[in-house]
């Protein structure tokens, strides 16, 4: 079952080919989807990453979760769902 997670507190100029690169290192990437402002094109600072095992998904959040991207700190964890 696929796993998404959250990716916070990127640089505006981060992209989804560095984001999957990243996080194949911990495991088969499904999607990344750099979040990005309708108005003016430009990321909003997070992205939503999905992957395609529960177990890798867990690994990603350890070794990536205040990991330096850009020099920014990135904050990986569970994307929360929407009821």
């Amino acid at each position: 079952m696929n796993s998404k997670l959250y990716v916070g507190n990127l640089s505006k100029s981060t992209t989804q080919a560095e984001l999957n690169a990243l996080f194949a290192q911990a495991g088969q990437v499904t999607t990344v989807d750099v979040i990005k402002d309708r108005r003016t094109g430009e990321s909003r600072g997070f992205a939503f990453i999905t992957m395609g095992v529960q177990s890798e998904a867990d690994q990603a959040v350890g070794m990536f979760n205040a990991y330096t991207l850009n020099d920014q700190v990135l904050k990986v964890s569970a994307a929360k769902s929407i009821k």
